[in-house]
């Protein structure tokens, strides 16, 4: 650029700084939003609302922390441009959006819900209520809300006594429950089951195949860390530069 155009690198990284980015006006219509956040180190993270039938991203904002207040905002700028959302998909922090948008459906992306009982259990756990709990998780893509619901109470009906099991620290009164990883495995399966099948059911009310992950969202994450990471060394406000203009995308059709 600083030979093409006969200007110092200086004056083209200034003129760079100068740029004001302005986020498009949208078209009205239709979509299936999805929501998450992704951090670069301890810099800054970008919150991305992204529609999950287009796959073009439709809104983002950059934080210091991961937090609801953006998210809320964000929606209900995406209300205002008149983008009719059909249902939200988002990881299990983000589940609280319930209480503030009731009539919008929330569904929590399965594969979130996969990784949380793998975090819990590890991926190769060694009591055979975990393994049981693990295997019956990795099947939640396959099952509909009622047969998941009979087997992962049959598994608790089984297991019940096993997670009741309690651990005394020597030389005190106090106790500890002995398989407290399974437990809250378990108490993440009972707290999410009411947001995990929501896209069947949509599925068949607007008769086309609404998603269960945000695994659109997650691909376009490592597109963006792998562009950002060739940039090393940028100060944060031209990173944030970068971004904007990559998630912008050409995508010109969604906009006026």
């Amino acid at each position: 650029m600083s030979g093409k155009y006969s200007l110092s690198i200086k004056t083209i990284r200034k003129r760079i700084d100068e740029v004001k980015f302005h986020y498009p006006i949208l078209k009205p219509k239709s979509v299936i939003l999805g929501i998450d956040t992704v951090f670069y180190g301890h810099e800054f993270g970008v919150t991305v609302f992204r529609d999950l039938i287009s796959k073009t991203n439709l809104l983002w904002y950059f934080s210091e922390t991961e937090s609801l207040i953006p998210i809320i905002e964000g929606i209900n700028e995406l209300i205002l441009q008149k983008q009719n959302i059909l249902m939200i998909v988002c990881d299990g922090k983000n589940l609280r959006l319930s209480s503030y948008f009731p009539r919008i459906p929330i569904q929590m992306c399965q594969f979130h819900q996969v990784a949380i009982i793998k975090r819990y259990l590890t991926s190769n756990p060694k009591l055979l209520a975990s393994q049981q709990l693990k295997q019956l998780a990795e099947l939640i893509p396959k099952m509909n809300e009622t047969r998941f619901s009979f087997i992962l109470n049959a598994w608790y009906l089984k297991w019940h006594e096993f997670l009741k099991e309690k651990s005394i620290v020597p030389g005190t009164k106090h106790w500890f429950y002995t398989h407290k990883r399974t437990r809250s495995a378990y108490r993440s399966l009972i707290t999410n089951l009411r947001y995990l099948f929501v896209y069947k059911r949509l599925s068949k009310q607007h008769k086309f195949d609404f998603p269960n992950t945000n695994n659109s969202l997650e691909g376009s994450f490592a597109h963006l860390k792998d562009k950002v990471r060739l940039h090393r060394g940028l100060k944060t406000k031209r990173k944030m530069k970068i971004i904007n203009q990559i998630l912008l995308g050409k995508a010109p059709e969604i906009y006026h």
